[in-house]
């Protein structure tokens, strides 16, 4: 007997009430077990980046202890990592603890946009671009799932902020959603399919997320093609009726027998179809094949070297004027509590109990036999003299050849269920420093944070930046095998770092008020915003250093199809280190047809490791989507027929090599109206042509001259019939029967 035929027995063997009873959870992280169906329990937990497991009881917001588990680097980490092979891994080995752990549903990964840098959970979440965040959230997902544990991807969608997020309504128009909020999720459902979608806490357009029909029924399952339960975030359901009746399957966590009243209660007035029920239940019954397994042992040795592995490669070298890397007798003084005391995560449900933790002070004895001296430079609580504390890290600094000054944000400043208010670091370190870049030779910023920071204040006064935002709990000695060389740094940032908050552009339209927020950039978020508009920032998103150099070679854009190209490049390491590379390959559409489009859009992209003095060849396929955009008219992806700029990007706004491609496309044929502009008239392929003929009228002739076309063009033809006094014969071509604005339909030809 399947797997199929087994749950269909399941199903009609249970009773309304055990039905209903599925479908919302029996504690914080469990199913209910229905023995005598033989339907088993089926356990969740958080989180992204390590395992957050509660013994019985807990809380779904990081409030009380979990078990032990491997720390891994958080998303803003991987996310600069640009390597889908490390998500991968990362992904496979939190699978073996959740089986070990008797976890059936790891809750992650994260791909929401980041829209502001100001949202407090932005740490959990991989990049400002959605092309990056899916590919590296499907890597996660297929390592997780190859272990037969289940994922679940979050949060679906238009979550990109925590103030009011329980019902704030995201006002977002939906090519805006279709181009930047769901490709994320729709890559990982359709390259992956996890074993869930969790649903936001948030409405869209007014909808709340947990009960909108047209997002988790019509888009995922419908256009995505998605096979599994969707699961809500923990207390996103307001209505289960709506919720199961939109195509929600599993509402978490219990809620005390009130929601299996109310589903029971629906069936029974006919107000819930017991055929969206019966759907639901036979959902979160599949979800039992995940999981399951037999736990087997965990290697926390070898998931602490990944965990350190990882960290190494998702560090950002931001700038470095000849102070990197260190040699093992220079001597260093380090500064600030960051190096004694790691910030290594981020704050709420995803916070992890770690195995163990790298300080980066432990783990300079692998690097350096040398005397290390140490000074907190400042507290993390603020509270004291922080005065007495940078006279200590200053003196300690000016007898060094290079101090090393770590950085950042506390977990008190940004966290799950709040967002930040700035992008600045703490006063007290700008000023410690600026106070130690005045007396030490060289001074190297090492950033530990979640949230993006301002650099401003201080940049231009120090000899190196290394972003190390929150690297897990190997993070220490990642750091210090980054500064002593051992490991050539190879992250590039995943969102930008502007130059001021005002700059970025949802400012204005963040966090919104009075329970909606504005999505008036509309596509235009991060590095798009700043190519389009042209506005200077501090580091492109995109932008990393290595301790070599890297040339590209034979760079060649050929098109493959109407509407497919394939770039093809060879990369040469032309230092003498080994180490790998991200090969950024940018589309410009801007110009091309008749919606806005940005002026740089990542395509494809690769990590290629390269020996010093060797060379790698990189074949990268641009395929329809890279070219389209989303046509509301049609509901449908278009590619504007015409020529295309591709661009090889040092980072989003650096071009390093650049060609032209010319794609045939799609012809759209628009159905006209008397509605239609003159304009729209006019340039139409079929009614064009033939409109001056057609109509014989010198009057018109004279209209549809470039001069007045250009202050007429606007005006529905139906206005310009009247001033014409003119008769629009019924058979003119391409035109709808009657005057209604939504009559006859445009098509693809």
């Amino acid at each position: 007997m399947t797997k199929a035929q087994n749950r269909r027995v399941e199903l009609s063997a249970l009773t309304m009430e055990q039905k209903a009873t599925l479908l919302s959870g029996r504690d914080i992280w469990s199913t209910h077990a229905i023995e005598d169906a033989g339907v088993r329990a089926v356990r969740l937990s958080d989180g992204p980046h390590g395992l957050r497991v509660q013994e019985e009881g807990g809380d779904h917001v990081g409030m009380q202890p979990s078990l032990p588990a491997t720390c891994f680097p958080p998303a803003v980490a991987l996310g600069s990592s640009w390597d889908p092979d490390i998500a991968e891994k990362v992904g496979e080995a939190l699978g073996w603890e959740a089986r070990s752990a008797g976890v059936d549903i790891v809750l992650g990964p994260g791909v929401n946009i980041k829209r502001s840098p100001l949202c407090g959970r932005n740490f959990e979440y991989l990049a400002e671009d959605p092309l990056l965040a899916g590919v590296l959230g499907t890597a996660y997902v297929n390592g997780l799932q190859s272990t037969g544990v289940g994922a679940s991807v979050k949060h679906f969608a238009a979550n990109n902020q925590e103030t009011d997020r329980m019902r704030v309504s995201a006002e977002v128009d939906e090519r805006t959603l279709r181009e930047i909020y769901f490709p994320a999720f729709e890559r990982v459902v359709t390259h992956a399919q996890p074993a869930t979608v969790m649903c936001a806490y948030n409405r869209i357009n007014g909808v709340y997320s947990s009960e909108n029909r047209w997002l988790l029924t019509d888009v995922l399952r419908g256009e995505w093609g998605f096979r599994g339960a969707v699961v809500s975030d923990w207390g996103a359901v307001h209505d289960p009726v709506a919720a199961v009746r939109a195509g929600l399957d599993l509402e978490m966590p219990a809620t005390g027998g009130r929601s299996v009243q109310q589903l029971m209660q629906a069936v029974e007035a006919g107000e819930l179809d017991e055929a969206d029920l019966n759907r639901s239940v036979e959902r979160v019954l599949a979800l039992a094949e995940h999981g399951g397994g037999a736990p087997g042992s965990v290697d926390h040795d070898g998931h602490h070297r990944l965990a350190r592995e990882a960290a190494a490669a998702s560090v950002v070298l931001l700038m470095n004027e000849s102070a990197l890397p260190l040699a093992a007798d220079t001597r260093v003084a380090v500064i600030g509590e960051f190096a004694r005391t790691p910030r290594f995560q981020g704050g709420g449900s995803s916070h992890v109990n770690p195995t163990r933790v790298d300080s980066f002070l432990e783990a300079l004895a692998e690097h350096t036999a040398s005397a290390v001296e140490f000074a907190p430079g400042f507290r993390l609580d603020e509270i004291g003299d922080e005065d007495s504390l940078r006279d200590e890290a200053v003196e300690l600094a000016r007898a060094s050849e290079v101090a090393l000054v770590f950085a950042g944000l506390s977990e008190a400043e940004e966290s799950e269920g709040f967002d930040r208010v700035t992008i600045d670091l703490p006063a007290a370190q700008i000023e410690l420093i600026r106070a130690v870049s005045a007396v030490a030779p060289k001074v190297v910023v090492v950033l530990s944070h979640g949230g993006l920071v301002s650099l401003e204040g201080w940049h231009d006064e120090v000899d190196a930046i290394v972003d190390g935002f929150l690297l897990g709990q190997a993070g220490g000695s990642a750091i210090a095998d980054i500064l002593y060389g051992v490991v050539n740094p190879s992250g590039k940032l995943a969102e930008t770092i502007p130059l001021r908050i005002e700059d970025t552009p949802a400012f204005g339209n963040f966090p919104g008020e009075q329970g909606h927020v504005v999505y008036g950039e509309r596509l235009h978020v991060g590095y798009r915003f700043y190519s389009t508009r042209g506005v200077p920032v501090r580091y492109p998103f995109g932008h990393g250093l290595s301790y070599t150099s890297f040339r590209a070679r034979d760079f060649e854009v050929v098109s493959t199809g109407d509407d497919e190209a394939r770039v093809r490049l060879v990369i040469e390491n032309i230092g003498d280190r080994d180490g790998a590379h991200v090969v950024q390959i940018y589309v410009d559409s801007s110009g091309r047809g008749e919606v806005q489009r940005p002026a740089r859009e990542l395509r494809a992209f690769t990590k290629v490791h390269v020996r010093a003095g060797g060379s790698v060849e990189v074949e990268l396929v641009l395929d329809r989507r890279a070219f389209a955009y989303w046509d509301v008219e049609l509901s449908d992806w278009v590619v504007t027929p015409g020529e295309y700029r591709v661009i090889l990007g040092r980072d989003a706004l650096t071009i390093e090599a650049e060609g032209a491609v010319a794609l045939v496309g799609d012809r759209i044929i628009r159905e006209l109206t008397l509605r239609s502009t003159l304009q729209e008239w006019y340039e139409h392929p079929i009614v064009g042509p033939a409109l001056l003929e057609t109509l014989q009228s010198e009057l018109l002739a004279a209209v549809v001259q470039p001069q007045a076309l250009r202050m007429l063009g606007s005006l529905p033809m139906q206005k310009i019939a009247n001033i014409l006094g003119l008769s629009i014969p019924g058979g003119c071509p391409g035109l709808a029967d009657g005057d209604d604005p939504h009559a006859g339909s445009t098509r693809r030809e």
